[in-house]
């Protein structure tokens, strides 16, 4: 009996998502277990896996197509089914299956033989960029051509002229909206603005941002926190690494090791409890085109600086590819924002439902302290500020947990032990 695909509810609340790219066309074998589709949600694009092995009869939507969430997608016929009897037992029977030939415009563009395989969306891309779709090296199923070709081979291109399209674009701009003044603003009448459409990820953030500032009572705890021996510690553990150790992977384990030190912070609120964690599971908040997402390291109290280092590394550059799988999205009691690497000194920022803290990190700069000996000095200095739930932590669990975050970032050799 065939398996029919139906569109998943990757995020929680979502009503519909869209088709990306595929992975596999019509007539292709997948194995369970095997990635055939890549799906756009409002946090990430994912992959989404067959759940049983067979042969793909047809796929029912294209690249691009936006599916309501329980929806057929694609159907798998078991081994030695017909493709027809197959698609016949999906709701509608129909599906839009691999084209046999290509309409004449792509015909006029394209070499007759031999036949070149590419995503819809793969064309479409190429067209608007003046690319022949023959030039381009497939690394979609059976060497088929998808958008993320499109896009590498763009990247890896010298800088050149505009395509015709965009040229033609240039020469004849659309004429800009005035905008709107109101009595007394003061602007001049002629200024004019650009109306940049959301996106399903910037959406998402607006939703749950609001609705985190909304319903959960914040209130914000700052230490400043001094960095020299963790920045001694540092220095002293990249030589020789090829890939070196940065301050926010010691951040990440002291936050970590906090969490050990207090466990009563590692946890959130529920309508019917306070749900505490037996692993220190972390979000880490990673800046992507148009937006952010916070991906999840799980059980940083089992791992090395290191071993997180190349985790967190693989993560952030997953999450900009837009690479994530919707499980390394959720869980955890806990974030990590940090906006030091900006040379911004402190900010404070905003919990992710439904978690119960967040820690946002400045920048390491050299201000006067007072050294051990009571004497004046310069020492390392940053700000943290942590942003807390006061349903699950109160103003004393709230400093007890950044006291120990402080004393343990301050005396850097407890995040190797």
């Amino acid at each position: 009996m065939a398996t029919i695909v139906k569109m998943p509810q990757l995020a929680a609340g979502g009503e519909d998502a869209k088709i990306q790219v595929w992975l596999v066309a019509a007539g292709d074998e997948v194995a369970a277990g095997q990635p055939i589709v890549e799906i756009e949600t409002e946090k990430a694009v994912v992959e989404f896996e067959a759940d049983a092995a067979g042969v793909v009869a047809g796929l029912l939507f294209e690249e691009g197509d936006t599916v309501p969430v329980g929806k057929p997608i694609a159907v798998i016929a078991t081994d030695g089914e017909p493709a027809e009897d197959a698609l016949a037992q999906a709701p509608g029977g129909a599906a839009k299956a691999e084209p046999e030939s290509e309409p004449a415009e792509r015909q006029a563009t394209e070499p007759a033989s031999p036949r070149v395989f590419a995503s819809p969306l793969a064309r479409k891309l190429a067209r608007e960029h003046g690319l022949e779709v023959a030039d381009l090296e497939g690394t979609g199923p059976n060497g088929r051509i998808v958008r993320r070709d499109v896009e590498r081979h763009l990247e890896a291109r010298p800088a050149a002229a505009p395509a015709p399209a965009a040229q033609a674009s240039a020469a004849a701009p659309a004429p800009a909206t005035p905008t709107p003044q109101g009595p007394g603003s003061g602007a001049s009448t002629d200024a004019t603005f650009d109306d940049v459409p959301h996106t399903g990820m910037r959406r998402a953030i607006a939703r749950r941002l609001a609705e985190s500032k909304q319903t959960i009572p914040h209130f914000y705890l700052r230490a400043d926190v001094r960095v020299d021996a963790l920045l001694e510690l540092r220095a002293q553990a990249n030589e020789g690494r090829e890939s070196r150790l940065s301050v926010n992977d010691f951040i990440v384990k002291a936050v970590g090791a906090a969490l050990v030190r207090v466990p009563e912070a590692n946890a959130i609120w529920t309508d019917e409890a306070t749900r505490r964690f037996g692993s220190v599971d972390l979000a880490v908040a990673v800046s992507v085109p148009n937006g952010l997402v916070t991906p999840v390291v799980r059980a940083v109290e089992t791992k090395s600086v290191a071993q997180l280092s190349t985790e967190l590394r693989d993560l952030a550059g997953r999450a900009r590819e837009g690479r994530l799988k919707q499980h390394e999205l959720e869980g955890g009691a806990f974030s990590v924002s940090n906006l030091g690497m900006f040379g911004t000194r402190e900010f404070a920022a905003i919990i992710n439902p439904p978690q119960s803290g967040i820690l946002a990190v400045g920048a390491a700069e050299a201000r006067p302290v007072v050294g051990e000996n009571g004497q004046l000095e310069v020492g390392q200095v940053l700000t943290v500020t942590l942003s807390a739930d006061h349903r699950v932590l109160d103003g004393a669990l709230a400093a007890q947990w950044l006291a120990a975050f402080v004393e343990i970032v301050e005396h850097p050799l407890q995040i190797l032990l």
